[in-house]
């Protein structure tokens, strides 16, 4: 075989393939690579997946990376400004570090660090297709994949010259955005650089809301031999944007792009590098060992952190952060192909290790108490310059997995597979404990273990459908801010979630339509949840159980003239166990911010050639904004459009205007009314405000083949 210029992977496999599944072709024949970290057919893959294509991503040039993901069933990227964002991923949406981020298969934070916002590191521009794993998939992926795993694929070096640039405007937020691509092939070297930078300006239709990213990524692809081929990248993204905050009940229905905030920011930059050796080092058998680091630099005054901000008063407290990780990690996988019952066995080590020093200080916050504007800031511990928490977290997180795959009758594929993982905490506290200053944790060490399996199997029901079922297990150890956030170090044990789902995959008219649906459940326990032991004094133990069920439902369609997509799911998070306190039990209940139902839908049309004009349906069901179930947010739905005209020699104009019918909305809706005592909205709810119609304009040149 000759894999110089062909993905060495997806040679192997197709190799592979034909020696072992001689049947009648598939029309369901897509293949993805996130469902058992080896290219794999979609009908022989036992977990429920979807995929964004390159050709969509190039197509409809996505704002933000919540517009990639959303097209996926069961998947909602929460909008909080500036590309930060929260997630719901067969879990409400919520910030908990229940999602695991993946690069090329590679986790882009380490654990014990999860962020919310983790997906603003990412460069678009340098992203060839996404894959959404949902459902927990800790059994390949390890800790914190337990709603679903999202792996992002670098774009590869193009075989001829290729150069492109863009350029965007939208009106009402002042957002713009240039985008390149240089990218080609030099006999067994391939080299491209992805790059975008954007800006938002300070005068827009919301107050206080200025963000400036800056984005690169550069990959190459060096053919070593036929049978072997070495890949590096790396990708550096600056993001420095304004942290506008929530409003409360009236400024929200009333004023909802003002800001109460001017000085609250978030400043990350970070930078990735991977070096990844494949090759087939055996007779079928493929071997890949990717080393790779991380640098991350997050910086901020939250604004979530101003506290005792009441209406008449004058000062209250904030506080100001950096968090830093720098990580040194092995992946190394094999997979071996056998002639016996077609099997595939996949085996591989994880090694990472990752340096946490945090620091954070309390500041002393000047309120307008007439505007309710939070005006200036200065450190409300002079006294002590080293902050009120100030430590190291050394972290190791070791792990072996396997996966064996295969055909025991025919038309039948079963995976067994599995996961061990061994994570160790050393945490060395930079100040002295004293707990009434908050000054941290005592020194110490602690680990965790835990093994996560999985069993799945497929089976064909003809050449254009087929079912899946599947048993999994995620699991997310304790954060290193859970364990050593107070003087205090709580016994916390990881907590545990399994995941239980059936599945279609169909194909009607000639592979025109493409139906993919599934149903499932997935049980939590020993949830980590803060409980309140008297008022001032709370701790976070294990000590909820959690159920979240639900019908995910996607449709595609695409004949020529018309295209279409459906993308719904029907959900329900609920409370098995979770109680507060003594007094406050919230059990049986309903999660806060857990959608009945979410729908993306689009219709596309192609009057002549090189034109498509889409009109999309965004809807976000009902949810209840607070633990008691007594404040509600009654959701919403947008409707937006996009153009785009291919003129001649290389250029292509394009529009997309959001929210058509200019819909007040909320991308975030949050209340903590516990249910008891004066509900008092304008104190006790929360609102991130979407933003009203614009219109963007682009401009794209493209010169060389792709």
């Amino acid at each position: 075989m000759n894999f110089k210029h062909t993905p060495l992977a997806f040679a192997l496999l197709a190799a592979f393939t034909q020696m072992a599944y001689a049947a009648e072709p598939q029309v369901l024949e897509e293949m993805v690579v996130s469902g058992s970290r080896s290219a794999t057919k979609l009908s022989e893959t036992p977990v429920a997946i979807g995929v964004v294509k390159e050709e969509v991503l190039k197509r409809d040039k996505p704002k933000t990376m919540g517009e990639v993901i959303n097209r996926v069933a069961g998947v909602y990227w929460n909008d909080l400004g500036n590309e930060q964002h929260s997630m719901s991923i067969r879990q409400p949406i919520s910030t908990n570090a229940v999602y695991q981020y993946l690069e090329d298969g590679i986790p882009i934070r380490p654990l014990g660090v999860f962020n919310h916002n983790s997906l603003n590191e990412m460069n678009l521009a340098g992203t060839e297709s996404v894959e959404v794993v949902k459902g927990a998939a800790s059994s390949l992926y390890g800790s914190n994949a337990v709603g679903g795993a999202v792996n992002f694929m670098t774009a590869r070096p193009s075989a001829t010259p290729y150069a492109s640039i863009s350029a965007r405007y939208e009106d009402v937020s002042g957002y713009k955005r240039i985008d390149t691509i240089a990218s080609n092939t030099w006999g067994d070297l391939g080299l491209r650089f992805s790059q975008y930078s954007s800006r938002r300006t300070a005068d827009n239709w919301q107050q206080y809301s200025k963000g400036d990213k800056d984005s690169v990524s550069l990959r190459g692809d060096y053919a070593l031999s036929d049978s072997a081929i070495l890949r590096a990248t790396l990708v550096h993204t600056d993001l420095d944007v304004a942290m506008t905050g929530g409003l409360n009940e009236t400024d929200y229905q009333n004023t909802p792009g003002k800001s109460i905030n001017s000085f609250t920011y978030r400043k990350d930059k970070t930078t990735r590098a991977n070096l990844a050796w494949e090759a087939e080092t055996v007779k079928n058998g493929l071997t890949t060992v990717t080393l790779f680091s991380r640098k991350n630099d997050h910086g901020q005054i939250p604004s979530y952190t101003l506290v005792g901000c009441s209406a008449k008063a004058k000062l209250c407290q904030g506080t100001e952060n950096n968090s830093h990780v720098d990580s040194l990690g092995l992946d190394a996988k094999h997979q071996q192909e056998f002639d016996w019952l077609a099997s595939r066995l996949i085996a591989g080590v994880y090694l990472d290790k990752s340096d946490n020093p945090y620091y954070s200080n309390n500041l002393s916050v000047v309120r307008d108490p007439v505007t309710g504007m939070n005006l200036s800031y200065s450190n409300a511990n002079a006294s002590n310059p080293k902050g009120v928490r100030n430590y190291q977290a050394d972290i190791n997180n070791t792990a072996f997995f396997t996966q064996w795959e295969f055909s025991p009758l025919p038309k039948t594929r079963v995976v067994v597979g599995a996961r061990a993982d061994a994570i160790s905490y050393d945490y060395t506290n930079n100040l002295s404990p004293a707990g009434s200053v908050n000054y941290g944790a005592a020194n110490e060490s602690r680990s965790f273990s835990h093994v996560s399996p999985k069993l799945g199997a497929t089976y064909a029901l003809g050449k254009d459908s087929s079912v899946y079922s599947n048993l999994s297990q995620g699991f997310t150890p304790p954060e290193v801010s859970q364990l050593y956030g107070k003087t205090g170090i709580p016994d916390l044990n990881p907590a545990t979630y399994n995941n239980y789902e059936l599945g279609l995959r169909m194909a009607f008219l000639d592979g025109a339509l493409k139906l993919d649906t599934a149903v499932y459940r997935l049980d939590g326990r020993d949830t980590i949840v803060s409980y309140t032991i008297a008022q001032g004094n709370s701790e976070n133990r294990n000590a909820g159980s959690t159920r979240s069920q639900g019908l995910e439902l996607g449709l595609n369609y695409d004949a020529g003239l018309f295209d279409a997509r459906l993308a719904t799911t029907l959900a329900s998070h609920k409370y098995e166990k979770y109680q507060v306190s003594g007094s406050i039990d919230y059990s049986g209940k309903q999660m806060p911010q857990a959608p009945s139902d979410i729908t993306s839908a689009e219709l596309g049309y192609k009057p002549v050639t090189g034109a498509r004009i889409a009109l999309e349906l965004v809807h976000q069901g009902e949810y209840w904004m607070n633990n008691a179930n007594t404040v509600r947010y009654a959701g919403h739905t947008l409707l937006n459009l996009r153009g785009s005209y291919l003129l001649a020699k290389g250029w292509e104009v394009w529009l997309q205007a959001r929210n058509l019918a200019d819909t007040r909305y909320a991308d975030s809706a949050s209340s903590s009314y516990s249910g008891t005592g004066a509900y008092v909205p304008d104190t006790q709810n929360s609102y991130t405000p979407g933003a009203p119609r614009s219109v963007m304009l682009g401009v794209t040149y493209a010169y060389g083949g792709k």
